[in-house]
Parts: C-alpha cells; sequence; structure tokens
C-alpha cells in the first residue's frame, strides 16, 4: 500500500539553527533517504519552498480567487513530503518515525487512495 508522509516543521526553527546543526539535519535526511531507496520503501519525495512562497486556490459560486501564502495560520508548516509503498500502517509509522523532522516537527501518514486505471 502507498503511504504519503507529509512533514510538517515550524520554518522558524530551521532559520534558526546554526550552520552545522543545519548541515547535520540535511546530511541526516540524505541518510533516511538513501536507506528507503535502498530497502525499496521509496517511491518519491520532496522538499518544499518557504510557506511564503505558496499560493491557496478557492472557486466559489464558479469564481477562481487566489491568496498568497497558506490556508491556516498554524505553527507548523509543510516542508515536504515522501510517497513511501508500506505493508501496513505500522510499517508506514515507524518510516516515518524515521524522518529527521520527527524530532522538531510532526509526520502526518496519509494512505494513497487507488484510484481505477482510466
Amino acid at each position: 500500500m502507498q503511504y504519503l508522509c507529509l512533514i510538517y516543521d515550524n520554518e522558524k526553527i530551521w532559520a534558526d539553527l546554526s550552520e552545522a546543526e543545519s548541515g547535520r539535519l540535511f546530511g541526516e535526511y540524505m541518510q533516511f533517504t538513501q536507506d528507503i531507496k535502498a530497502s525499496g520503501h521509496y517511491l518519491g519525495g520532496n522538499a518544499l519552498q518557504p510557506v511564503a512562497t505558496a499560493t491557496t486556490v478557492r472557486v466559489r459560486d464558479g469564481k477562481t480567487t487566489t491568496t498568497d501564502g497558506p490556508f491556516a495560520e498554524t505553527r507548523e508548516q509543510l516542508g515536504g513530503y515522501y510517497l513511501i509503498e508500506a505493508k501496513d500502517l505500522d510499517e508506514a509509522t515507524r518510516i516515518a518515525a524515521r524522518i529527521p523532522s520527527a524530532k522538531i516537527g510532526s509526520i502526518e501518514i496519509r494512505p494513497v487512495m487507488a484510484t481505477p486505471d482510466a
């Protein structure tokens, strides 16, 4: 089964890290990514640009509006994701717990809804 691991961090925490600390955390991310690629769990993933670059789109009564930034103000922002293959939620949880940001933020695990081929 496929799971999307959404990585939520407080961007201010990242901005306040020393160069050495951010380098160490980045290195942990590179190692984690190598490990899940080697184990066959990795399907994809990316880091995202800061939340200030986000645009929210809404369509109401046929009218499209856009707003700069995320939908809601929160203490943690979506910073990236991993798309993984895991046999069940327990395995997905064990993998997500190894994502470095689990130590300073949170990881949301969402099963990917299977859709019939078109």
